[in-house]
């Protein structure tokens, strides 16, 4: 089987659901063309901004679940659900490679996919019938750990188990509330460009160092990302993909003038991917 490449997916604000726009349009295409290129998924490991821990921790409920993590949304967002299969079966797979990387990790028979995940899957999978397998990570490390972190994850590409990472490639809830988070296409500010195509350049170059120390060099890098835990997941699946081919992005976009909305896919396979879209 050729390689999976992992994935990072900006999921934006939760109204994406309900307000696809370009990316839900893009998301859409997503799903059938891993499908075209490299074959249904067996499971869908997922890195959220959403769920993090202190250790890692794999929910691996026999049934995933849509969880409703947000607030002062219109009610037809609460009606969304998302009740996919989980992989308690792959639990013990991705444990055993996260320990011989030093990170023994908890496995509890629970469930529950945040809006970082189920958002995303409604459009890739919406049939719900891929199994699911949340892994709750560590958001206090920074850029390079987490890219070592990814790195352990790195076989599963091989065994047809998509790791997924979900956040944003900037995200700046300040500036969206202070606009009334009304404006969905808003158009964008200067900040949130130049952040955007640092990554996107820093990224074809495969400039791993730069990107890692993303908040001293890229530029409004404080502004974009007042804290970390959105952008992050984009090192562990970057880690996954490993650091010999240069990661692709698959689109770009941007909502309320500030939340990038950039898909990325990382290792051999990515062009393949970019190709069959």
């Amino acid at each position: 089987m050729t390689p999976l490449p992992p994935l990072f997916l900006s999921h934006g604000s939760p109204m994406l659901a309900l307000e696809p726009g370009a990316t839900g349009e893009f998301v859409a295409r997503l799903g059938p063309a891993i499908d075209r290129a490299f074959g249904r998924p067996k499971a869908v490991l997922a890195v959220s901004a959403h769920s993090t821990a202190r250790e890692p921790v794999l929910l691996a409920s026999a049934r995933q679940h849509a969880v409703h993590d947000f607030g002062g949304f219109p009610d037809a967002l609460y009606q969304l659900q998302y009740d996919a299969p989980g992989a308690p079966g792959l639990a013990p797979r991705v444990a055993a490679l996260l320990a011989e990387a030093g990170e023994p990790a908890h496995v509890l028979d629970q469930g529950g996919l945040d809006h970082g995940i189920w958002s995303m899957l409604r459009f890739m999978y919406p049939e719900a019938d891929i199994p699911v397998l949340p892994l709750a990570w560590m958001p206090d490390r920074p850029p390079a750990d987490q890219f070592a972190f990814g790195r352990a994850l790195g076989a599963l590409s091989d065994e047809g188990v998509l790791v997924m990472g979900s956040g944003s490639i900037t995200h700046n809830l300040r500036r969206v509330f202070a606009q009334g988070r009304t404006d969905v296409g808003a158009p964008e500010i200067p900040e949130s460009r130049g952040f955007r195509d640092w990554f996107a350049e820093r990224s074809a170059a495969r400039d791993w160092p730069a990107l890692q120390d993303y908040r001293r060099r890229a530029p409004s890098a404080a502004d974009m990302h007042p804290t970390d835990e959105h952008l992050l997941p984009w090192f562990v699946a970057a880690g996954a993909g490993g650091e010999a081919t240069a990661p692709v992005r698959l689109h770009e976009g941007v909502t309320y003038g500030c939340l990038g909305m950039d898909v990325y896919a990382f290792g051999p396979s990515a062009s393949a991917l970019a190709a069959a879209l």
